[in-house]
Parts: structure tokens; sequence; C-alpha cells
């Protein structure tokens, strides 16, 4: 493929995909019970008129997962892959090819001009540093979540990308999700009324999901680049359990809130199209994996959202537990004055109840305190006031929408990246959406290391100055 920033073919307008067609129900639909059902289409396949080359950097967990998916799509070949472990590179090469590059140091990457696009897929405190420059060698930027450690990197990033206009993606896969863009057009439809609250959890219960990976046996000072791994964290010896479980530490990593809570922000600004929250306060603590690890693994934040155009004033309530006893899961639910929806990323499900406009009189109500003939007298008034309501016409209080089964939403999240390499146009979530999510997930932690009320402009993405202790007075 030419490269795309010479080629100006690649910057015409591209229609944004999974619009109202890719989100309408199938032809037909069961029922579950009483409950109208519908299997959510698929997002239209992208055809690859021509080749893109990519590179991943950083080859742990997500950078095969990442790459894994990027291959999938059509028209794409891997050219190298750079990581801090000799046992990646080999086990890289022993998946992708043995023509493929290796190296430690990803600007031997950066700088090869055969590569149109990278994944970046390292710890999160090399995150800005790697987008930044890569963007400004001309290489479209795929960059894992959070997009940044810190909330002044941030602003960083979203000045290359304004100022290089190469296609960035935040790989926050939730941006494309069929179920969650079906749950925004539910959301704008007024399904559920005026949002006043919404809460999610996202929980855990298991060694792995609370980061205790796997250590290869031979993980030492010769097999791993220690120094290039540590970038701009502490200087300290070499230490296994720190390379490997990086998400454990402060140093490298940004504990729940960049790992999980990033992606529940990610969901809820795109459905209500919100810019995010004013005020945050988080707390939680290390209740069970006492292994080392300076991050809690139970966390739960409360934020305050604004009143914007495209929602009233909500509150917000995210949980996230390592050590729920119950097995984990997740689940998000919208609640407004006309019903709820509670989804997850293969399903969608509106509640909805009205409230009578006639309150209603007796059970636990003051009326029942009355001598009888004030009884009488209320019974009179009340219906002079409401003689004239007449029950409306009843529709199906609860309806399901699901995803096909294999459904992957990353495949989605990267064929927007793409496409919009091939054709211009704007990702789904570039660089401004990445910190309107991870901005307030990083203002969680300093809420939660600090004991404070954090204040959050949503507008300019900054901490501002009514931040106070938790407890002291205004």
């Amino acid at each position: 493929m030419s490269h795309y920033k010479n080629n100006p073919t690649r910057r015409k307008f591209i229609k944004q995909l999974g619009g109202s067609a890719a989100l309408m129900t199938g032809a037909t639909s069961t029922f579950a019970g009483s409950r109208p059902f519908h299997i959510l289409k698929r997002r239209q396949k992208i055809s690859a008129n021509d080749r893109i080359t990519i590179a991943s950097i950083g080859m742990g967990i997500m950078g095969f997962g990442d790459t894994d998916t990027a291959l999938q799509q059509e028209g794409i070949e891997l050219i190298g892959v750079a990581d801090c472990y000799q046992g990646h590179l080999k086990y890289a090469q022993e998946k992708y090819g043995k023509d493929i590059k290796v190296t430690m140091n990803y600007q031997e990457l950066l700088n090869d001009e055969s590569i149109d696009a990278v994944i970046i897929a390292t710890p999160d405190h090399w995150h800005d540093r790697i987008a930044v420059e890569a963007m400004q060698k001309g290489k479209a930027v795929y960059c894992e979540k959070p997009m940044v450690q810190h909330i002044d990197e941030g602003h960083k990033v979203i000045k290359a990308q304004k100022q290089t206009k190469v296609p960035f993606q935040v790989g926050s896969q939730y941006a494309s999700s069929i179920a969650f863009l079906k749950a925004k057009e539910l959301y704008e439809q007024g399904m559920i009324g005026e949002l006043n609250f919404a809460e999610v959890y996202y929980d855990r219960f298991s060694a792995l999901g609370a980061w205790q990976y796997s250590i290869p046996p031979d993980a030492s000072p010769e097999t791993c680049d220690w120094k290039m791994f540590q970038g701009d964290a502490s200087d300290i010896p070499f230490d296994a359990t720190r390379f490997f479980r990086w998400r454990n530490y402060r140093d490298y990593g940004t504990g729940i809130p960049g790992d999980l809570f990033v992606h529940l922000f990610t969901m809820l600004h795109l459905i209500t199209g919100s810019q995010g929250p004013n005020r945050i306060y988080t707390t939680g603590g290390l209740r069970y994996w006492e292994d080392g690890r300076d991050v809690a693994d139970v966390m739960v934040g409360l934020y305050d959202y604004p009143k914007t155009e495209t929602h009233p004033a909500f509150n917000l309530s995210l949980r996230v537990n390592f050590v729920d006893g119950s097995g984990g899961g997740q689940q998000t639910r919208l609640v407004g004055t006309e019903g709820e929806m509670v989804l997850d990323p293969s399903q969608v499900i509106i509640r909805r109840k009205k409230l009578s406009k006639a309150p209603g009189y007796g059970g636990w109500d003051t009326y029942n305190t009355f001598p009888k003939e004030m009884k009488e007298q209320f019974e009179k008034q009340y219906q002079q006031e409401y003689s004239n309501i007449h029950p409306e016409i009843q529709e199906p209080k609860e309806m399901a929408y699901q995803t096909p089964e294999g459904y992957d939403m990353r495949a989605d999240h990267f064929a927007d990246w793409f496409n919009v390499i091939r054709n211009g146009g704007e990702t789904v979530e570039g660089a401004e959406f990445g910190l309107r999510a991870a901005g307030p997930a990083l203002a969680s932690n300093i809420s939660h290391y600090e004991n404070r009320l954090v204040g959050w402009d949503p507008e300019t993405m900054q901490l501002t100055d009514s931040s106070k202790a938790v407890g002291q007075s205004k």
C-alpha cells in the first residue's frame, strides 16, 4: 500500500459504518416469553481495496490479541513486532512466521518506511511517548486503552493527532460494539425517558482476572530488556513479577480505573453523547490479593454528570471487585423516568414503566390517618382533579436485542480504523474521545490515593481548583 498520507484519495470523506442499517433488527424476530427479542445485524463487511502493512509494539496478552484481530481483516500484512522479552519475540515468529521482523527497540519499526500503521499494546506508561513518536513518523496508530497514564499526557497526544492528522484509534472496543450502538439509538429515541442514574459493575473472581499472570521460568535480565521496559518509571533492580504483572504497579499501569473504568466511561459516553462528569469521588482498597501490588482490588466510584444538550444531570456509580465470591460478571443499568436499559457487550434489554399522572392514594399514605369525613372530602377532590385521565395504549414492557453468535466487537473496532486509513474520515474513538474516557478514570485514581473529591472540567478535560479533601469544609 502506498502510504496513505501521500495519497489524497485516502482523505475522502467516508460515511460512518454501523448506522441505522447496521443496527436494525433482522427480518424476523422470536419471542422469549412475552418479550420481543431481536438479533442485531453484524456490521457490513469491509472489502480491502489495497494492502495495509502493520507492526505491533508490545507483545503481551493484548499485543497478541490485537495482532490476531487485525490480521483477521482483509488486506492486512504484519511486517514486524517489538517487545522487551525475547520469549515474546520468539513466539511471534512461531505464530506469524520467521519472515517477520522482531526487535527489542520499537524505534526500528517506527523508522521502517514500509510500515503504514502500528498497534501500541505496551504497559500504560509507554503509551503517550510511542503514540506521539509514531504519529510524527506518519504512522497510523491503534493505541490500547487507557490512552495515557497521566492526564497531561493526553493533551500531548491530542495535539500530535491534530498536527499530523493521521488515523488514530484508542483500543476500547466498546466504542464499536453493535450492542452499545443499539443502546445509543434506543436512548436517543427516548425509550427510558429522562436519564437520572446509571450504575455499572465489572466483577471478577480468579487469579488471572486479578492480573496474577504466569511468569516464564527464563525471566531474567538476560532475556528481558529491563531498562527499556522501565522507561521513565522508577529505576529499580530487575523484578520479574513487576515485568510480567505490571498492571499491579502504579509505576507502569493505572490500576482498576485505567484497565476497566475506562471501558465503562467509553460505553456511557458513546450512548449518552456525554463529555464527562464534573465531580468524582472514588474509594476502595486491597481486600484480598496481597501479593506486593500497590493498587486496589476493589474500587467504587461516584460521579456527578452535569446537564448538557444530550442528557439531563445524572449520577453514575461504578464498581469493580476482583474478589467477587458470587463468580463475577458485568452489567450496566441506565435508569430513566420511563424505564431502564440493562446491557452488557452481548445484549440490550429495555424495560419500560411510566408513572401514572394520577398519584393515587391509600396504601402507605397519610390518607389512612384521616377521619372519615376528611377521607370522603379528599376522595371527592381527587376524582374531580383526575377524572379526565384515561388509560394509555400499552406498549411492550420489555424488549431485548442480542448480538449474533460469535460476534467480535474488537473486529469491528479494527475494521473502523483500517477503513479510515484507506478512505479518510474520523475513527470512532480518536484521541479526544480517548481522553474523555481516560481522564475521569485517571482522576478516579487521584481521588482514591489522595482521599479527596476531585473536580473535573469535561469541556477542557482538566482537573479543576474546586477539588477539596473529603471531609473538609468548603
